[in-house]
């Protein structure tokens, strides 16, 4: 059992069909038929959407995804329309709230790794693949891979685990012209942002992005780039053979599983709010990543 602890009742906003309440986000569709995305302060760990939300953590995840769209332009379209805020929507949603197109969603989760860890790093240690893809041995937890793999995963709904696929897999669901595009979009994509990254001392260890079809081709939709779809290492301390410090929710996700929280992840029970301590050194990181990737300072 696992999802929400506590579900949001979404806000209602005239002119605006509230479509769907995600992890993070709330999907609306306006009248003219375009979607509006609204990023939300919750956070997820262990299958859980928390009871207790991180400041500010919406506008982050928001105003990096945007900035990621301009530096990846020349290589993918993305779904983004307008920043405005829709008519009569609350005034928190200032920097949280995208007007996007609405696409033909492809149902896979597009997964690059540059650096081994994770569910690639479980898989690897039983069988010496991911995805199916044959890899060396002798790597370990944060081992570079002799290049970028492209892993997919079927995409979950709230409170399941997206499973990591074969690529014949995706060419079987969704055709082999699209499973091909998703795959040489993807590590373009990543091989881009992997890059830019590193220039800034960040490790981009891993990220997943989702397209979707307009009339026109592939688009890079959702968010992209985020602490939330990315694993960020700091490049100074990377150091394959064990965890890598990261700018990310670890800090709640230790926390849950420390003594201190007192929660079996095990158990059905949900997991308990989260101490200030560890909303603020959460928050911290997030900013922190935004500010180093974007050279920009976070007020």
């Amino acid at each position: 059992m696992s999802g929400f602890v506590e579900k949001p009742e979404p806000i209602q906003v005239p002119g605006l069909v509230h479509l769907h309440t995600g992890k993070v986000r709330e999907l609306y569709r306006n009248e003219a038929g375009d979607l509006v995305m609204v990023a939300s302060d919750r956070i997820s760990a262990y299958d859980w959407v928390l009871p207790t939300e991180i400041p500010d953590k919406g506008r982050v995840l928001t105003q990096l995804s945007l900035w990621w769209f301009e530096q990846l332009a020349d290589l993918a379209p993305n779904h983004v329309l307008s920043t405005e805020l829709p008519p009569g929507a609350p005034a928190d949603w200032q920097g949280r709230a995208l007007v996007c197109k609405s696409l033909r969603m492809i149902p896979v989760e597009c997964v690059a790794r540059g650096y081994l860890t994770g569910s690639g790093l479980a898989e690897y240690n039983d069988t010496r693949t991911v995805c199916g893809l044959a890899l060396p041995e002798g790597l370990v937890d944060g081992s570079e891979l002799p290049a970028p793999i492209f892993t997919p995963a079927t995409k979950a709904e709230v409170g399941e685990h997206d499973e990591n696929v074969s690529y014949e897999e995706v060419a079987r669901q969704v055709g082999a012209e699209t499973a091909a595009a998703l795959r040489q979009a993807t590590l373009a994509v990543y091989s881009r942002a992997r890059d830019i990254a590193r220039e800034r001392g960040i490790v981009l260890a891993d990220t997943k992005f989702e397209f979707g079809f307009d009339g026109d081709g592939l688009v890079l939709a959702d968010e992209v780039l985020t602490p939330d779809s990315s694993r960020f290492w700091p490049a100074g301390q990377w150091q394959p053979g064990r965890a890598q410090p990261s700018y990310d929710k670890q800090f709640v996700r230790d926390w849950l599983t420390s003594a201190e929280s007192g929660w079996d992840r095990r158990s059905e029970q949900p997991p308990p709010p989260l101490p200030q301590q560890v909303v603020d050194a959460t928050r911290a990181k997030y900013v922190e990543a935004y500010e180093l990737l974007t050279g920009q300072s976070w007020s």
